[in-house]
This record gives structure tokens, sequence and C-alpha cells, in this order.
């Protein structure tokens, strides 16, 4: 086990590697000069190379890429091209924001994708299962931005229970940053506990058909109960492959969510730095999201062996 996980980790910093290459030579190839555009249209020839060499654009591409892969490393992603802000603390923070959304988000998807999936499984031949497995693929259909903009409708609109965006800090006042956090959270849970029950419904019922399952309940146990005893930690291990993209589409959608709400996170962030063609900030952003995906893979691959015995063993 242990040489598994080794090898896993040496697989996830070969890909953290190449993504960092991939990122850095994409944002090195797009059209513009930072420095032209920092200055704007009526700068002179002469400031646009002291800018260019201030930036550091006016060096080698391999130079640039190991400077900047160093900093990156020691927690420094450089100043910004337009705010001349230091860009690392700034990730940090709306970083987090956005690691409060997703998270949230995601609780609210298992809390409702694995009762109401592993019921529908069970009912799959009933009403009851019918209903949720067509309520399931209606959500399916509405986008996250959509859903966001009719619980704003419904919740801080209409019935004013909630804040329609804005964010507070939970070191500030944890009763508002709950208020705020709820629909933004919802927005995004609601559409992904939708395809989450999908696929744990999949996942049980195709359970409920093994042989030792068959055996169980021929002993006199009841199906849910056979299910939860012997059959949920099968059914888990094809769940926690779907789980892990899953996170990963909570992260992309949350660019959207952040820009519907207001609060200050990494989508916002991104999107910010795209007007602003801030290449620096963009490209900081985009390899801690792509680092985010690959670290998700990567916990992923070693729940597998914690969730089956049998990966351990091989």
């Amino acid at each position: 086990m242990i040489l598994a996980i080794a090898r896993r980790t040496a697989i996830f910093i070969v890909s953290v590697a190449v993504a960092s290459i991939a990122v850095f030579l994409f944002m090195a190839v797009l059209p513009g000069d930072p420095a032209q555009v920092a200055l704007g249209i009526n700068a002179t020839p002469e400031l646009i190379a002291k800018t260019r060499a201030e930036f550091g654009t006016d060096r080698p591409l391999t130079t640039q890429y190991f400077d900047w892969i160093g900093g990156v490393l020691t927690g420094d992603f450089g100043r910004s091209y337009v705010t001349r802000d230091m860009i690392g603390p700034q990730l940090a923070d709306r970083f987090g924001v956005t690691l409060w959304l997703v998270g949230a988000a995601m609780m609210i998807a298992l809390v409702i994708a694995v009762p109401l999936g592993s019921f529908a499984a069970v009912r799959h031949r009933k009403a009851s299962g019918t209903v949720i497995s067509g309520a399931s693929q209606l959500g399916v259909a509405v986008p996250a931005f959509l859903a966001g903009i009719l619980l704003v409708q419904v919740f801080a609109v209409q019935w004013r229970l909630l804040p329609s965006g804005g964010w507070t800090p939970p070191n500030q006042d944890f009763g508002e940053f709950l208020r705020g956090l709820i629909l933004p959270a919802l927005a995004l849970g609601l559409v992904q506990g939708a395809v989450l029950t999908r696929y744990v419904r999949s996942a049980v019922l195709d359970t409920l058909r093994e042989d030792y399952l068959r055996t169980a309940r021929a002993k006199g146990l009841m199906p849910g109960q056979a299910l939860v005893r012997h059959g949920l930690r099968n059914a888990a291990v094809p769940v926690v492959t779907v789980l892990g993209l899953q996170l990963t589409t909570l992260l992309i959608g949350a660019v959207v969510v952040e820009r519907v709400f207001v609060l200050p996170g990494l989508g916002s962030m991104l999107l910010d730095s795209v007007a602003a063609r801030d290449l620096l900030t963009v490209q900081g952003i985009v390899l801690v999201l792509v680092i985010a995906a690959l670290l998700v893979n990567f916990l992923v691959d070693l729940l597998y062996t914690v969730i089956d015995p049998r990966l351990r063993r091989s």
C-alpha cells in the first residue's frame, strides 16, 4: 500500500509540473503586450521597454518560467501587472471564499444524493422511485446560475429571508456569514445533488443485483437492511469516482455563481483579471484551479484503497 501511495504521489507531482508548464506557455502565446496594456495606447516606446524590463517579460521564456515557478513554490505569485499588488495574498483570501462555497455545496449535494439515490434504487419499480428519478433528471437540466437567480427571487426578493448577495467573513459575524452562504451553496449544491443522485441510484441498483445481496436477503434481511450492512461500501467505489469529477465541476461552476451572488472568490477574481488583461494574475489563478483539480483526483485515488480492501491487497 505504501508503494502504491508513493507511486500516486509521484504521478501527482509530475502532473502538477506538466500543468504548470502548459499554463505558462498558454499565457505566453496569448496576443497582447502586458506592458502596453498597463501603460495604455499613448505610452512611448522607451516607457514600454522600461516597463517590460520591470515586469521581466523581455527575458527568455525559460528564464521567465523558472523565476515564476520558483516564486510559486514559496507562495510568491508575483505582482499584478495592473494594480502592482502582490498576487499571492489575494489568491489565498479569494480561494478561502471559494473553498467555503464549494465545501458547503458538496455537503448539500451529498445530503440530497445519498439517501434519495439509494431510496430510488430500492424502490426503482415503484412510483416513488420513478418520481425521484424524474426529479433528478429535471435538476440536471437546470444551470447553476439559473438556480441562483430563482433562489434570489424567492428567498431574497419575495420572502426577504436571506440576503441576495455579499460576503461576511466567518471571523467577523458567523451568523451573517451563514446567511450569506446559504443561497449560493444551494444554487451549486442542488444542481450537483441532482447529478449525483442519478449516479448513486445506478451504483446502488447494480449492487442490489449482486449475489451476496441476494444471499443476505435470503437470510431474512429486508432490502434496505441488506444494502446498508453489505452493499453501500461496494456501491461507494463508482460514486467516489463521480464525486471527484463533481468537485472539479463545482470549482468551475463557482465562477458563475460567485458573480451572481457578488462573492469575492477566486471565480470573481478570475473574471476581473481577464477583463483587465492582467495575464500574470490569470496565470496564477488558473494554476491554482488546475492544482486543486489534480489534488482532488489524487485524493480520490487514495480513497479507493480505503473503501476497497482488494485494492490494498493488489
